[in-house]
């Protein structure tokens, strides 16, 4: 029998792990009066500094239970309208959001020293809006589509090794179609908020919050 050692503890203080923030500042002068035309100044510049995933997102649900729960998906569209990802409606973040609407992203720019915090309530879009961006996606994801029963228990990986497999040879082409469990959903933001690292731990923070006649007003929060 095969003697297997047990590797001496690694000794990490996690008190001495931070990092000083000193790239940038931020200032109501240079924020747009449209955060969702901020956003995508911002955005656009994580794009030229060349980030790994800027368009990944954390997104927080809560269920009808109350109990609270995050995953990171992927942004896929961006206007006027809102945040717009695309999911199994019958994963456990579509379920949440059957039960409560209100949800809320965080985009982690790390490397920029940046995050952006959005709260609101998400909705179902058009299916044919989800259709467009399913023909859309590589060959492979819209079978995968198929092949994962979201969030649902499975004995092990062939499972959906072998439910890939049949699929493959189902639809030999390139004519796959949606499934009707499958589409997107369009967050409309009610508040942004903007955070750029200061030193000293004295962040920039700015709040856009949606007033009653759909204008937004700017605060400045304290970090």
């Amino acid at each position: 029998m095969k003697t297997i050692r047990r590797s001496k503890p690694v000794s990490i203080s996690l008190a001495d792990l931070r990092a000083e923030y000193a790239q940038a500042g931020l200032s109501a002068a240079y924020l747009d009066r449209d955060p969702l035309r901020q956003f995508q100044r911002w955005f656009e510049e994580t794009l030229k500094a060349g980030l790994r995933e800027p368009n990944a997102m954390v997104l927080a649900t809560v269920n009808a239970s109350g109990q609270p729960s995050t995953r990171i998906v992927l942004l896929k569209g961006i206007d006027e309208r809102g945040f717009t990802f695309f999911t199994n409606y019958r994963s456990r973040k579509a379920l949440d959001l059957e039960a409560n609407q209100r949800a809320a992203l965080n985009f982690p720019w790390l490397d920029l020293e940046r995050q952006v915090n959005v709260i609101g309530s998400a909705a179902k879009i058009a299916r044919q809006e989800s259709e467009a961006y399913f023909r859309s996606r590589p060959r492979g994801n819209r079978l995968g589509a198929w092949a994962s029963h979201q969030s649902e228990v499975i004995a092990k990986r062939s499972v959906l090794e072998k439910r890939m497999a049949e699929l493959e040879s189902k639809y030999t082409g390139d004519d796959i179609p949606m499934p009707d469990y499958w589409g997107g959903y369009r967050l409309n933001p009610a508040e942004i908020e903007f955070w750029q690292g200061r030193p000293n731990r004295l962040h920039d923070r700015f709040r856009y919050s949606r007033q009653p006649d759909g204008t937004w007003k700017l605060d400045r929060l304290s970090p």
